[in-house]
C-alpha cells in the first residue's frame, strides 16, 4: 500500500502496528490474545479466527452471542472463499402468521425475529475446509474465559447497561433466562467485574467436540427445540437439522486498480461496491473538501436505495448482482448526482451490535470476519443454562406482502453484518471491516477512499470522523467532524446532524500485508480493541 505510515492527522491515540508472523485484529483485547496464541501454538489464520470468534460470544456478549450468525471471506492458496452463515425463518413462521396475531411490522425482540443460527456452523466449516488444529484446541480459550470469568472491559459494560434497561421492560417468562445468565446480582456487570457463564462453557464445550453436531442434530439442538415450544417460539428441531452453511463466490468491483470483494446478497455488501462504483468515476484528492463529502453522502443513498428495494434472499431476488455492480448501472446513477443533497426513496438505517475480526498469518493466508446477534444481545431469549443467545436477525423482514423481503417460511432475510476484502493485481492487500449495523456499507467506503484516495495508514483510516446516511436527506456526523463542513453541507441542502456519543458509528478493523510480507494492523478506537501480533 503506498500510504505514509506517520501520518496520523485525526490526533491518533494509537499507531499502526506491525509484525511478520500473524496479526489478530478484534474489538476485545482477549479474544486478539486467543487468536494469537492458536497461531503460535501451529495454527493458522483460519484457527486464530474461530479462536477469537469463539471467545467473542464470551468477552463480548453484547453484540454476538453463539445463537447468532456469520459470513467470511478467506484467502488462502491464493484463492478468496466466501463463507454465508446466516440461517433462515423457520418453517413455521410467516408474513401471514404474524399479521393474524395482530404484529404490524416485524418485532425487534422475542421469538418472532430469532432464525436459525448459523454462527457454529461457521465455525465448523471454517475448522473442517482451512484449519489445522483441533476445535476442541481453538475453542478451548472462551471455553476457559467461560467457566473461570473474565473482567468486563469498559465499552462493553456500558452496552451491557444499555442492553439491560431495554431487557427489564420485557414481561414474558421467555426474557427470564438473559437475566439469569448475563447480570451480577440482578443488574449488568461494571467495568472490571468479573462475569462468568457454566452453562455458556458447557455450550461451547459440546460445539467443539462434536464440530458443531450437538447445536444443530444433537443436545444443543434439543433444548433450544424444547425452549421454544414451551415458551411460545416458531423453530424447531427440524429446522436445525436442515441448517448447512454455505459457501459462495465472492463478488468485486475494480476501485482505482484495487479489487474490493464482499459476500453476495442476502448480505448488503453490495451497497458499499454500488456506491464505489458510483464514485470512482470523481477524481478526489481531499478529503475534508465540501465535495468531496457531498459525493459520498450521494452515492451512498442511491446505492443504499437499490439496497432496500431489490436485497433479500438471492433465491428471491428478482434483479441479478451482476446488473446492479455493472460499469454502465454505475454511470446511470452518478448522473443523478448534483450541487444539492438527493431525496431518496424511503429506508430506515438501524443501529446493529456485531463484531468484525481479522486475522493473518505468516503463511500468506488471512480471514475477514464477522459475526452478531444483531441488535445488541439480540431477541433478549436465552436457552436456560446453555448461554445460548439467540438473535434477532429475522426482524429485518418486513410484512409487506408485496415486497421482495417479506418474511416467509425458510427464507433469508436482508442482512447487514459484511466481511469485506482488498486484493491488487491478483494479489491480497488485506481484510478490513466496520460492525454495526446499517453503518457497515458506509464504513466500507470510507475505509476504502480513506485508504486508496487519501492515502491513510491503517489506524488512522478508522480514527477518522466518521459519518452515515439516517433517512431522506438526514445525515449523522460524529463530534470530530469539522463544524465549517457540516455548515457548508447544510447549505447544500444535507439535514447534518452531530451524534452525542460514537457506538452508532461502527467499529473497525484492518490488516493490510505488503509485497515483503510485513503486516500494518490498525484497530478501532471507539471500542475496546486491541492488535495482537507477532
Amino acid at each position: 500500500m503506498n500510504y505514509d505510515s506517520l501520518y496520523y492527522p485525526y490526533q491518533s491515540r494509537r499507531s499502526v502496528v506491525y509484525g511478520m508472523r500473524g496479526m489478530v485484529a478484534t474489538s476485545q483485547p482477549l479474544a486478539a490474545q486467543a487468536g494469537l496464541d492458536m497461531l503460535k501454538k501451529g495454527g493458522n489464520a483460519i484457527d486464530a479466527i474461530i479462536a477469537a470468534a469463539a471467545c467473542l460470544t464470551v468477552v463480548e456478549p453484547t453484540s454476538n452471542g453463539i445463537g447468532g450468525d456469520a459470513f467470511a471471506l478467506v484467502w488462502k492458496d491464493g484463492n478468496l472463499h466466501g463463507l454465508n452463515a446466516s440461517g433462515p425463518a423457520p418453517l413455521g413462521i410467516s408474513a401471514d402468521i404474524l399479521r393474524k396475531a395482530g404484529h404490524k411490522e416485524m418485532p425487534a425482540l422475542g421469538w418472532p425475529a430469532v432464525n436459525v443460527p448459523g454462527t457454529p456452523a461457521a465455525w465448523a466449516a471454517l475448522a473442517s475446509r482451512f484449519g489445522r488444529l483441533p476445535m476442541t484446541e481453538v475453542m478451548r480459550p472462551a471455553v476457559e474465559y467461560a467457566a473461570q470469568g473474565f473482567p468486563v472491559s469498559p465499552v462493553i459494560s456500558r452496552l451491557w447497561e444499555n442492553q439491560y434497561k431495554i431487557f427489564k421492560a420485557q414481561t414474558g417468562k421467555e426474557f427470564q433466562a438473559w437475566f439469569d445468565t448475563f447480570t451480577l446480582n440482578g443488574r449488568a456487570p461494571e467495568a472490571g467485574e468479573v462475569w462468568r457463564s457454566d452453562g455458556h462453557a458447557r455450550t461451547l464445550e459440546l460445539i467443539a467436540a462434536t464440530k458443531a453436531e450437538a447445536f444443530y442434530r444433537g443436545e444443543l439442538a434439543e433444548k433450544i427445540d424444547a425452549f421454544s415450544r414451551e415458551t411460545g417460539g416458531y423453530i424447531r428441531l427440524k429446522d436445525l437439522e436442515a441448517y448447512r452453511p454455505e459457501w459462495v463466490m465472492p463478488v468485486s468491483v475494480n476501485y482505482r486498480g484495487y479489487d474490493v470483494w464482499e459476500i453476495p446478497p442476502n448480505g448488503h455488501g453490495i451497497v458499499a461496491l454500488m456506491a464505489l462504483n458510483i464514485l470512482k468515476g470523481f477524481e478526489f484528492s481531499d478529503k475534508e473538501a465540501i465535495d468531496t463529502y457531498h459525493k459520498q453522502f450521494e452515492a451512498m443513498k442511491l446505492a443504499y436505495v437499490d439496497g432496500f428495494k431489490y436485497i433479500t434472499d438471492p433465491r428471491k431476488m428478482t434483479v441479478k448482482v451482476a446488473d446492479m455492480l455493472s460499469d454502465a448501472y454505475g454511470a446511470e446513477r452518478r448522473r443523478l448526482i448534483g450541487k444539492t443533497a438527493l431525496e431518496p426513496m424511503p429506508g430506515t438505517p438501524q443501529q446493529g451490535g456485531t463484531v468484525y475480526l481479522a486475522a493473518a498469518d505468516g503463511e500468506g493466508n488471512m480471514v475477514s470476519y464477522i459475526q452478531s446477534n444483531y441488535k445488541g444481545f439480540g431477541s433478549g431469549l436465552v436457552v436456560p443454562g446453555t448461554g445460548i443467545a439467540l438473535h434477532n436477525r429475522g426482524s429485518n423482514f418486513n410484512l409487506d406482502a408485496d415486497h421482495v423481503n417479506c418474511l416467509e417460511p425458510g427464507k433469508k432475510p436482508y442482512h447487514t453484518i459484511i466481511p469485506g476484502f482488498l486484493t491488487k493485481d491478483g494479489k491480497a492487500v488485506g481484510p478490513f471491516g466496520v460492525m454495526g449495523g446499517f453503518i457497515q456499507p458506509q464504513g466500507h467506503v470510507q475505509m476504502i477512499m480513506n485508504t486508496i484516495d487519501f492515502k491513510l495508514n491503517p489506524q488512522a483510516a478508522l480514527d477518522a470522523p466518521r459519518w452515515q446516511w439516517n433517512t431522506g436527506k438526514i445525515i449523522e456526523v460524529e463530534h470530530a467532524f469539522p463544524q465549517p463542513v457540516a455548515e457548508a453541507l447544510q447549505r447544500m441542502g444535507h439535514d447534518v446532524r452531530r451524534t452525542l456519543g460514537n457506538t452508532t458509528m461502527g467499529r473497525g478493523q484492518i490488516i493490510w500485508r505488503n509485497d515483503a510480507g510485513v503486516l500494518a494492523g490498525g484497530t478501532e478506537p471507539r471500542t475496546d480493541g486491541t492488535v495482537a501480533v507477532w
